[in-house]
């Protein structure tokens, strides 16, 4: 009998600490929101760093402000190694180990898509911070996921006015060999063609990501003889073109259209080797004089004594995107923040944006202007802020490009 009841106790026990973990657990959870986040880090450190730092000011902003309803928010944040299997492995953990309200990030547009396939099939919102293909919204597009930045498309219909302006003929493309340079091309292609028939295309050059043999590259594009170049190379990828292009002239008199270049991530690291003249989209931080950035830039430089670059913007504009729409949920629940999100409005860096209920992408737009080199460093002159809402196809196309939700 006292065995029986030295057992007993000890089930007692047992039971009613595991009673008390469990209790613990579900407080720990109503306490906080957790956002998992997905992201390249080790491959793209240039623009992810950045990007951290980013979305770590907006948390402790958020947080500081009382959090949603009081509970505060905490982000896990998982390395893919730039592999779309991993991206949809680690996707997993952070819902089943980890209780993720919301999935974010990815950067490569092909890890993107993987997500943007992961959310429908889970049916969990995932907000795409920085890839930048438009399959995540139109061809894969689907009711859980959303597209912060503008993509291959806005920026083509932002650089392509500018093109035709050029009145060049003759043009050569040179672009990553992935989902989001073979995006980026098309869509320029499309848009230059329409609005200037007479073009032609006398020259790709499409490298693997990471693995540009610059000098044949250029070697190719200079015996083309092109008028002028679209360029989709970034990274390390476009130190390597630069510097051999500067070498062998083939930016000598010829004209240079490029998406992304003018992001310090970018003309950064080019220093006194930055070409001037190129049209570019990208982020003068030293120049954006509204409100909204000049409190975000101080914020910014107050917290880590650096400035902001493009990635600080997005990863801190996603987080505020997802607190702003966990507001209006005013629940988790991954259809009630779906509805939310459609239509949702978000304060950013660069004034209000809107998550279109027509195919999930903000209106977030981006500087277009040109490059110079300003005393050894790579800077944007003469530009302007293109609002993204304007560069966009009309709502009787996007229901022809998107699939069904």
């Amino acid at each position: 009998m006292q065995a029986f009841n030295r057992i007993k106790r000890s089930t007692i026990v047992f039971g009613l600490a595991v009673a008390a973990a469990m209790a613990g657990s579900a407080a720990h959870a109503q306490g906080v929101i957790r956002i998992g986040e997905v992201n390249s880090y080790k491959a793209q450190p240039a623009f992810l760093e950045p990007y951290k730092k980013g979305m770590d000011l907006a948390v402790d902003e958020v947080n500081a402000a009382g959090g949603i309803d009081g509970r505060k928010l905490e982000l896990i944040t998982r390395d893919d190694n730039a592999s779309p299997g991993d991206a949809v492995r680690v996707a997993e953990e952070l819902i089943s180990r980890e209780n993720v309200a919301v999935l974010s990030g990815a950067f490569l547009s092909n890890t993107g898509l993987a997500l943007t396939d992961f959310a429908k099939q889970k049916k969990i919102v995932y907000i795409a911070g920085e890839p930048l293909t438009d399959k995540i919204i139109w061809g894969s597009g689907n009711k859980y996921t959303f597209r912060l930045r503008p993509g291959t498309y806005m920026q083509a219909a932002m650089l392509v006015p500018e093109a035709v302006k050029l009145k060049k003929k003759r043009w050569a493309l040179v672009y990553p060999n992935y989902e989001y340079g073979q995006s980026a091309v098309a869509a320029f292609k499309e848009l230059l063609k329409a609005a200037q028939p007479d073009v032609e295309f006398v020259a790709e050059q499409a490298p693997p990501l990471g693995k540009l043999d610059a000098g044949s590259v250029v070697q190719a594009l200079s015996d083309a003889k092109p008028d002028a170049i679209f360029n989709v190379l970034f990274g390390a990828d476009l130190s390597k073109f630069v510097r051999e292009g500067n070498t062998r002239g083939l930016f000598q008199s010829r004209e240079v259209v490029s998406v992304l270049t003018g992001e310090p991530e970018y003309l950064d690291p080019l220093k006194d080797e930055t070409p001037n003249g190129w049209i570019v989209t990208g982020y003068p931080w030293y120049g954006v004089q509204t409100p909204e950035h000049k409190a975000f830039f101080l914020a910014y430089h107050a917290k880590y004594n650096d400035y902001p670059r493009l990635g600080s913007v997005v990863g801190y504009t996603m987080i505020k995107s997802i607190a702003t729409g966990l507001r209006k949920a005013r629940s988790t629940e991954s259809d009630k923040l779906a509805a939310a999100f459609s239509g949702l409005v978000v304060e950013s860096p660069f004034g209000k944006i809107t998550y279109r209920s027509q195919d999930h992408q903000s209106t977030m737009g981006a500087f277009v202007g040109k490059t110079k080199n300003e005393g050894g460093k790579g800077v944007m002159v003469d530009y302007t802020y293109f609002d993204g809402a304007k560069y966009l196809p009309k709502d009787a196309e996007v229901k022809t490009l998107r699939a069904a939700d």
